[in-house]
């Protein structure tokens, strides 16, 4: 009997631990839902009972709204949970933007039912909704690592949360249109576009003239003034015989007419310029000297390339190194049919206007002749990469995108390219700064490209 009393001290000493225990466990509970007043919207499964920033992306906490399922009473997995409570929508609205089944790294983090606009094209609206069940993942990976995939959720080495890549979306990356080879898109923060230089134009359609700059040198051509001469002779001769009425003295003269025509043809003038010469006195004798007429010849060498550029009729303008601020403007007569095959340029013949005679025979002069190219669309020639295969130009898409296009150029004019495809009117290129983002974009394709599984082979 003399037991009973500590035994019934005991038990009394236990239910209160018990009672005690309890209560701390309900406490927990209580305080565990008070932690999670405050999450980061970029990793929604951290949560803190104070407001502060992300360990991981250094982003201000957000207050969690009221109604929030307690940390402590959820029995979900807790990435399971982030993705029914939030859902990742990226601004490019995972169109075409995904690359390679990778969601889109610029994402905001949205609650059921919420809209967000793409702030790039201003039009799309995604609808922020719960994950279907039937919607297939993947795999996991970090946006951030080019190549990374891990068979559920986790942190990546970088220490960042996993986020899915699900079946549609890879589906739909393979409907994209593709990069341009060992190109990637790249992403800049405002930060490092500054510091790199980072400037931009607009592709417009603008009225483009190419000149044509080069070396020319008055002319002072005996072999032109002999051919001339002869041919004036035998035009003399071919009069003659057709009022002497002699038939075959005509038909003999008409053989000399017709070969001195050829051979002032070969020697490069115009078949107007050769019909002129019928109501000529003699033969052209600026082409020795300069005379009180003050005419002069002016030949300058086009290159191959730039011929279809030139034609008769087009205005050319001198510089002479000797007179400096002296200029002088021709007109183009004629442009020689055949290239001289060591520069491969044909000669141009201009007729210059020379009242004070300061123009002489083998003056060596600077040349130039403006065409006019038309309106066209066109970029700064600054803006273009050419790799000896593609023309590759980058596209500023907004929020420090820049996706690379191969572009097909056209005529070249002042400082701007003509572009034919590959860019729209009104869309933004990169004119300065674009070494070093084409550097990253390199680098990044072939990171991508040592990251991804090797394809499957038949038959090995």
């Amino acid at each position: 009997m003399r037991l009973a009393k500590p035994l019934v001290i005991g038990a009394v000493a236990v239910a209160a631990v018990a009672a005690a225990v309890l209560v701390s466990h309900s406490d927990t509970g209580r305080q565990t839902t008070v932690q999670g007043m405050y999450y980061c919207p970029m990793h929604p499964t951290y949560t803190s009972n104070r407001p502060g920033d992300c360990p991981i992306c250094n982003m201000k906490l957000v207050k969690r709204a009221r109604g929030a399922v307690p940390a402590a009473t959820s029995t979900h997995d807790p990435h399971e949970h982030a993705s029914e409570q939030f859902q990742s929508i990226c601004y490019l609205h995972n169109c075409a933007k995904l690359h390679e089944g990778k969601p889109c790294p610029m994402t905001v983090v949205a609650k059921p039912g919420e809209t967000v606009t793409c702030p790039i094209c201003g039009t799309h609206v995604a609808e922020a909704a719960t994950v279907p069940a039937a919607k297939k993942i993947l795999y996991w990976t970090d946006p951030m690592i080019p190549g990374y995939r891990a068979p559920g959720p986790g942190q990546s080495p970088m220490g960042m949360d996993l986020v899915p890549v699900y079946a549609e979306d890879a589906a739909a990356v393979a409907g994209a249109a593709p990069n341009p080879e060992g190109y990637a898109p790249v992403l800049l923060t405002p930060q490092k576009q500054q510091l790199i230089g980072v400037r931009t134009a607009v592709a417009q359609t603008r009225a483009l003239t190419k000149t044509i700059r080069t070396a020319g040198r008055i002319a002072y051509d005996p072999e032109l003034y002999q051919t001339e001469a002869e041919h004036l002779q035998s035009l003399k001769a071919l009069a003659q015989a057709k009022a002497a009425g002699t038939g075959e003295g005509a038909e003999q003269a008409q053989r000399l007419v017709d070969s001195s025509r050829m051979k002032l043809r070969l020697m490069g003038l115009s078949q107007e310029l050769i019909n002129e010469m019928a109501d000529w006195d003699g033969p052209d004798k600026s082409l020795l000297l300069s005379d009180a007429s003050g005419k002069v010849w002016l030949y300058v060498p086009v290159y191959e390339f730039e011929l279809p550029l030139v034609a008769v009729g087009q205005t050319v303008s001198v510089e002479v190194p000797s007179s400096a601020g002296t200029r002088f403007e021709g007109t183009i007569r004629s442009v020689d049919s055949v290239l001289d095959p060591a520069t491969r340029s044909a000669r141009v013949r201009a007729v210059l206007t020379d009242p004070n005679g300061t123009l002489k025979p083998e003056m060596f002069v600077n040349a130039s002749i403006a065409v006019t190219a038309g309106e066209l669309l066109a970029i700064p020639e600054e803006a273009v990469f050419h790799t000896g295969t593609q023309d590759i130009v980058f596209v500023d898409k907004g929020q420090g995108l820049f996706e690379p296009h191969r572009v097909t150029l056209g005529v070249k004019a002042d400082r701007f390219y003509e572009v034919k495809s590959g860019i729209v009117e009104g869309e933004a290129v990169v004119a300065s700064g674009n070494f070093l983002i084409d550097s990253e974009s390199r680098l990044k394709a072939a990171l991508q490209g040592a990251a991804a599984p090797p394809e499957h082979q038949h038959g090995q």
